[in-house]
This record gives C-alpha cells, structure tokens and sequence, in this order.
C-alpha cells in the first residue's frame, strides 16, 4: 500500500492542525493505519493508531486528549486531528499500515510509511 502524507505546517503554540494520509494500492479497510513522529535527533516514536473499521483508537500518553486520529474508509485517507499543539510536538510526522493488532505501537510492527510531513510548533 502506498501512503502520502500532508497538512503539516507552522503553527503557534495552542493553535490546530490536521493532517491526512491518502492510501492506494491494496484494500484500505483491510490495515490498522497510525501515525508517528521523528523529532530531530530522536527515535522515530508512536503517536497514535485507528483499527480496521475506525471503532477503536490508541494513543501515546504525551497526545491523550489533545489528539484524534480518524480514517474515512469510503476516502481511502486517516486523518490525525491535533489540538493544543505545543513546541514539544515539533517532529515529522509520518502515517503507516499494518495488518498487526491497533495496539501496536513499536514502528517494527508497522510494513508500509509514507514520506512523512513537517509539523512545527513555535513558542
């Protein structure tokens, strides 16, 4: 499956983003879909995961609350929903697949990435 990842920005601190992953190529409701993040210098670290059919959802505890992932089958696109942004969430950003359980959160666990989306958070 191929992902492409967009939406990311510059944002202030306390201000929204939402960015979309579009999939092609294999059958979409067939993956759990999740997004990570990689700030610089930093291990590539889970942020948030939707199951199959949407009606389950996974998040770190750093985004808990702040955060909604979400995913149209019908669009073939997730979507990650980002409330109250803080400098600390500054990363790229990249949506991945797996047929693996949503409760995954190890990036090992995940078989397709996409290219991944600039998020940055000023003070």
């Amino acid at each position: 499956v191929q992902l492409q990842a967009s939406g990311g920005g510059l944002v202030q601190a306390g201000g929204s983003l939402r960015l979309s992953c579009a999939a092609s190529g294999r059958t979409f409701s067939n993956y759990v879909m999740g997004w990570f993040r990689q700030a610089p210098g930093k291990e590539r670290e889970f942020v948030a995961a939707i199951s199959e059919s949407g009606g389950s959802t996974y998040y770190a505890d750093s985004v808990k609350g702040r955060f909604t992932i979400s995913r149209d089958n019908g669009k073939n696109t997730v979507y990650l929903q980002m409330n109250s942004l803080k400098p600390e969430d500054t990363a790229v950003y990249y949506c991945a697949a797996t047929k693996n359980p949503y409760s995954s959160s190890r990036p090992s666990r995940y078989d397709y990435w996409g290219q991944g989306t600039q998020v940055t958070v000023s003070s």
